[in-house]
């Protein structure tokens, strides 16, 4: 098995994992949602995910000494990433369903792809595109009973404005960790200073909106935060901007498309979905647009300046 075989095994390990355990969040963050302020769940998500994060880090004698230019994008990582696009996702969820929270995500892929273009010139060949419409189809038509009964009520409205700031919120965040990994600045000691600086922007606005710092002792609570803070935050973002860094953000971007259709599957498991035509067709659409979008064809990349430029979507290119 030669080089360019262990990069895509391994490429394609850290998409599934990233699918598999987003995709489970969502549902996941309806256990934080009641007792405790919304910006109040998110700062003890975060604090608990950045200090395992150090520890891990100091643990593994891994160097997080960095410039103040490095601490501003690690800052703009926390604002963006982990503060302002969880802030509106989990309030969006107040007002609308988890389907439709993920409906409104998925248009992160778009936003993506578009901002790729706008900041970095990357164009995305059609396999992305394709795989896009195929996946968004998909996503469509999987909660289309959902979508038919929606309304643009004046919360409805609010909860899909929110869904949808956070999405591009998150973007930004990923054009930021993008630019980060071609400076070489790793991953795991980003995550640390960004989810570090994420929690102060968090407790800033709990402290602005006077939310209170209380707290849920009930084992629903606390197992939805121990899952969302080691799963959903060390573990998929450790895992997904990797992969972005490697593959580019179209590309990457494409497990926002895969989340729903992973909650779907998983109610189909546990909860006593009934398997509908419905159903099986947005799934297999959706996982059609994973193949193509993902699919290389045994071509070899083309490097340029250390940089993969295979399909049109810069990548770091891996000995």
């Amino acid at each position: 098995m030669d080089d360019l075989e262990l990069i895509l095994m391994n490429n394609l390990a850290l998409y599934v994992v990233t699918v598999l355990v987003w995709g489970s969040t969502w549902l996941l963050i309806n256990f934080q949602l009641g007792v405790v302020p919304v910006s109040v769940s998110l700062v003890y998500r975060y604090a608990l995910a950045a200090a395992l994060l150090f520890i891990w880090c100091q643990i593994r004698s891994l160097n997080l000494r960095f410039s103040a230019t490095h601490h501003a994008r690690f800052a703009a990582m926390g604002a963006l990433m982990f503060g302002i696009n969880y802030m509106c996702t989990y309030s969006a969820q107040q007002y609308i369903s988890s389907s439709l929270n993920a409906v409104a995500f998925s248009a992160m892929l778009w936003m993506n792809i578009l901002n790729a273009r706008m900041f970095f010139g990357t164009r995305s060949d059609w396999s992305v595109l394709i795989g896009a419409v195929l996946g968004m189809v998909g996503v469509v038509v999987l909660f289309l009973p959902a979508i038919e009964s929606f309304t643009f009520s004046d919360t409805v409205l609010l909860g899909a404005s929110l869904c949808l700031a956070g999405a591009y919120s998150a973007s930004l965040g990923n054009m930021v960790s993008q630019n980060a990994q071609t400076i070489k600045l790793p991953v795991m000691q980003s995550n640390a200073w960004g989810m570090a600086y994420g929690v102060v922007f968090l407790v800033a606005f709990a402290l602005i909106r006077g939310d209170e710092f209380t707290f849920d002792p009930s084992f629903a609570y606390l197992g939805s935060l121990l899952y969302l803070s080691i799963f959903g935050s060390i573990v998929a973002f450790g895992t997904y901007l990797t992969l972005l860094g490697r593959i580019g953000a179209a590309r990457a971007g494409y497990a926002v498309v895969m989340f729903p259709a992973v909650a779907v599957i998983l109610s189909l498991m546990f909860e006593g979905l009934e398997l509908t035509p419905r159903l099986a067709i947005g799934i297999a659409l959706t996982l059609a647009g994973n193949v193509v979008i993902l699919w290389r064809k045994n071509q070899q990349p083309t490097r340029r300046g250390g940089k993969d430029t295979s399909n049109g979507v810069v990548v770091r290119a891996r000995a």
